[in-house]
């Protein structure tokens, strides 16, 4: 049997990687759809109501499955780390309860209008029900965030001693809700959400064009594809450059305020000064990709770049290295991760800069490079977002609320080995179900393609209205 606090990091983990899938698709699909709806009931191509109804049908199985992995999530706060809800429940659960409150009740109020309700109500209650679903998809996220941010750069608060042990208690919230870390984590993750899901869409774009235009494969709804991939590429220039000037500025912002997680992302173990940035590093041994010390590894790096990272500016500032901590994090997990996420955010500025130039040159429906290139990008955006979760999370360790509780700390005290390892196997086996069930729908949608025909409102025979009558709104 597992260790109960490993099984329980285990656990969380897991069904975290999982359930991130699922807002990310939602909190990314909600901008796109608040502007199909608004392109339609402005009286724009009948493409833009075959956008809207397809992608309606995505958001709404991910919206689902979402809630439910999501529910589970703050249940494992009690049952494997009831020490950690004891010791900044009061503060913690705020956010999560606001989070219920507002974003859940606001989503789920309007989602069934915008889902079930264009032959029912008129356009502006219908635009509004789609703005109102994406502000409770994004608000969701604030309030999440808001609780994740504070346990990185708790702030806010102050221990006072109940039944025997420290306990955090609130003290001024503005200061811990808005904590320095917040701003931050909410750009970059929703700006990565947009970014995966335009590259998602901009991969299922693709795959038909290249079938059609290519492949010279007849199918049906070429417009609607050919619609689909311009949009993401519109959106993936945009949201590909911000999200590399971003994490720039994040990284500077993780210096400041958790030196040795930024250690344990450049692999720095001995403080030094003129750190140089390895844009390209590969293990040349086992033990460079098990225990990486940046010194160690072939790289190709930009001298003192991590300095002048850390700094904002200066490529002679010193980094404190990982020595100097009492205690690492897993730093193979934390400098792998961080460079994986980072070539992967390289690679979308050139995919979104290389789409848009060959759109430009009237080029783009005959690139097959291209299309291959987007086809097997399709996930890598979702992909970044774990890696990107990854390095927050485990580099902050071994703090679960950072300087405040370690993660050790936190894990309930009456749970055995043998009780954390079968729900571990038991949450593996559901979240793994769910996602393969989430899979098949969503496979499903896509080869059922867009609504055509009888189906569309645009095709259908406009009934001038009888005289006197005002029409609808």
């Amino acid at each position: 049997m597992l260790d109960p606090v490993i099984a329980s990091r285990l656990q969380f983990a897991l069904t975290t990687i999982v359930h991130i899938i699922f807002p990310v698709m939602s909190m990314g699909l909600a901008p796109f759809l608040v502007y199909f709806t608004w392109k339609e009931i402005r009286g724009g191509k009948p493409v833009y109501e075959q956008l809207r109804r397809f992608w309606t049908k995505i958001f709404a199985i991910s919206f689902v499955v979402g809630t439910v992995t999501g529910i589970v999530l703050e249940f494992e706060f009690g049952t494997n780390f009831a020490a950690f809800s004891t010791v900044a429940g009061e503060l913690f659960g705020g956010p999560l309860a606001l989070e219920g409150m507002m974003a859940f009740m606001l989503e789920a109020t309007f989602l069934g209008i915008f889902v079930f309700g264009r032959e029912r109500v008129g356009d502006r209650l219908y635009f509004v029900s789609a703005v109102a679903v994406g502000l409770g998809t994004w608000l969701s996220a604030v309030w999440i965030l808001i609780a994740n941010s504070w346990m990185q750069t708790p702030r806010g608060f102050e221990l006072v001693e109940k039944g025997g042990r420290e306990i955090v208690t609130l003290t001024d919230p503005m200061a811990a809700y808005l904590n320095p870390r917040f701003p931050y984590m909410f750009v970059h993750m929703q700006n990565a959400a947009v970014l995966s899901v335009a590259l998602f869409m901009a991969g299922l774009g693709a795959y038909f064009v290249f079938r059609h235009h290519v492949w010279e494969y007849p199918i049906e709804n070429v417009d609607f594809w050919e619609t689909t991939l311009k949009i993401a590429l519109v959106a993936l220039v945009i949201t590909a450059p911000l999200q590399a000037i971003h994490g720039d500025l994040y990284a500077r912002h993780v210096y400041e305020t958790q030196p040795q997680k930024f250690a344990a992302m450049e692999a720095v173990w001995e403080t030094d000064s003129y750190v140089p940035e390895y844009i390209v590093a590969f293990p040349t041994s086992l033990a460079d990709l098990t225990d990486p010390k940046a010194k160690d590894i072939f790289g190709i790096g930009i001298p003192g770049g991590a300095s002048w990272l850390a700094s904002g500016g200066d490529p002679q500032a010193t980094i404190v290295g990982l020595n100097e901590y009492g205690e690492a994090p897993p730093v193979a997990i934390v400098f792998w991760s961080f460079r994986l996420m980072v070539a992967l955010g390289f690679w979308f500025v050139l995919l979104g800069f290389w789409g848009v130039y060959r759109w430009w040159r009237g080029e783009l429906l005959e690139d097959d490079l291209l299309h291959k290139s987007l086809m097997l990008s399709t996930l890598l955006g979702i992909v970044a977002v774990e890696l990107g979760w990854v390095v927050t999370e485990v580099g902050r360790q071994p703090w679960v609320i950072q300087g405040v509780l370690e993660t050790t700390e936190g894990v309930s005290p009456g749970l055995t080995g043998a009780e954390a390892t079968a729900t571990l196997a038991g949450f593996a086996l559901v979240y793994l179900g769910l996602l393969a069930l989430y899979t098949y729908v969503l496979v499903r949608i896509i080869r059922g393609g867009p609504p055509t025909g009888d189906e569309l409102r645009v095709a259908e025979p406009a009934e001038p209205p009888a005289e006197g009558v005002t029409g609808d709104d």
